[in-house]
């Protein structure tokens, strides 16, 4: 209790930390009544199948990629940013392109084009050392959000500071907070949370669906 105490005290809300704990856990709440809304979860069974596809051809978690979908387009193939960013995946047509699977502005393509950038950014970045498959798809995330440059020099700054720079949550999301804002810690902590509600989802469905086979 003592310990816990003298946490929240030096850790409490309006503390950097404080504000990213805070913001991380205190939100589902509103989080949970949209992205897992009956409307909303109708958009995910419709597109899940494409991103177990693809997430299975390069090695990735689905859940992840898809929650990183939701957070960039709500699921929405006729979503286009003022940068140019098309389609479920949000990726510019420069970049759609050199993934070299067809038409991004498609919705298959756009899934697939998005998911291969994943794994490319993984494999260019974030591919050595111990780093975990998680942590290697959440840095990739940062990446496609604030740029891998900035991203590898937060890692480096997390090191020089003691912390882990292999690991995003409560290391190098800190020092990315103090550095570029909060745009791309609230990214990811809004993708981690549509993470965690679409594998609560398949679970409590799976789950029903086999009750049903067992009464039959």
């Amino acid at each position: 209790m003592k310990e816990v105490n003298g946490f929240i005290k030096s850790h409490k809300a309006g503390t950097l930390l404080g504000n990213i704990l805070m913001q991380r856990y205190t939100d589902k709440y509103k989080f949970e009544s949209s992205s897992v809304s009956k409307k909303k979860l109708e958009k995910f069974d419709k597109v899940v199948k494409l991103f177990q596809k693809y997430a299975e051809q390069y090695n990735l978690n689905y859940h992840l990629v898809i929650a990183q979908a939701y957070q960039e387009s709500k699921l929405n193939q006729k979503a286009k940013s003022r940068s140019g960013a098309v389609g479920v995946m949000q990726l510019l047509p420069a970049t759609g392109k050199s993934m070299k699977v067809g038409n991004i502005r498609n919705l298959e393509p756009n899934i697939h084009a998005g998911v291969k950038y994943h794994r490319w950014l993984i494999d260019r970045y974030f591919s050595k050392g111990e780093m975990d498959t998680f942590n290697q798809t959440l840095f990739a995330f940062a990446a496609y959000n604030a740029g891998p440059r900035r991203v590898i020099s937060l890692r480096k700054i997390a090191k020089q500071r003691g912390y882990d720079p292999n690991i995003w949550f409560d290391n190098v999301e800190i020092i990315a907070a103090e550095n570029i804002g909060a745009e791309t810690v609230t990214y990811i902590s809004n993708i981690y949370e549509y993470y965690v509600a679409y594998r609560l989802y398949e679970e409590k469905k799976k789950k029903k669906e086999k009750q049903i086979r067992n009464k039959n």
